[in-house]
């Protein structure tokens, strides 16, 4: 898929001008996510600048690779210590790998090819320092898979719980689960969070 193509010819259902709810609603929870946090697929940014605000201490870095909509990202006000960088998730650079207290996911994840998403969790399991954070928003699918999904509904990809369970236990311990009390309009009830953190034994395994 061309996602800068996407961008650039302005078909970007999943770019809503505005953080994800369900991670707003965390960060007035728990907190901010201190240290140095990557959100892969950040597009034009808001989840970044969201992470960034919270966490004036924190680096955050927003990867992507549609130069179009990293542009777009550079345009807004900066908040905090938020940095935008070209990067695929499926060909990490060194320079990312083994760096990061937090990854936060938000419809990267569930727009990938479900058959990539092995190699999303290597992108994880790399990017993370020993014992770091995974928070997640996944998108899941109530409705029957033959039916259309409706408009502003979600990513194309939804995952189960059991399938979040067999690719990412492996490697990740399960430390808080919970079902959003907030989301875009489309998306309730079809989304949860959850925060894993990085298992010391096993990770070379990925």
């Amino acid at each position: 898929m061309n996602w800068d193509e996407l961008y650039q010819t302005g078909v970007t259902p999943w770019e809503k001008g505005a953080p994800a709810p369900p991670l707003i609603e965390w960060l007035r929870k728990h907190g901010p996510l201190e240290g140095e946090v990557l959100v892969p697929g950040c597009g034009y940014g808001h989840d970044v600048r969201a992470i960034a605000a919270a966490s004036p201490k924190s680096t955050v870095v927003g990867i992507d690779i549609s130069a179009t909509a990293l542009k777009e990202a550079l345009t807004y006000s900066s908040v905090g210590r938020e940095v935008f960088q070209s990067a695929s998730i499926f060909a990490l650079p060194q320079s990312l790998q083994n760096r990061f207290d937090w990854v936060f996911e938000h419809t990267c994840f569930c727009a990938i090819q479900p058959d990539r998403r092995h190699d999303y969790l290597k992108m994880a399991v790399s990017a993370l320092k020993p014992e770091g954070k995974l928070l997640a928003i996944f998108f899941l699918n109530p409705w029957d898979p033959e039916d259309e999904i409706p408009e502003g509904g979600g990513p194309p990809f939804g995952v189960t719980k059991e399938e979040i369970d067999n690719l990412f236990n492996p490697h990740f311990d399960l430390v808080d689960e919970l079902e959003p009390k907030t989301a875009f309009p489309g998306r309730e009830g079809r989304e949860i969070v959850r925060l894993m953190r990085k298992k010391r034994v096993g990770v070379s395994e990925c």
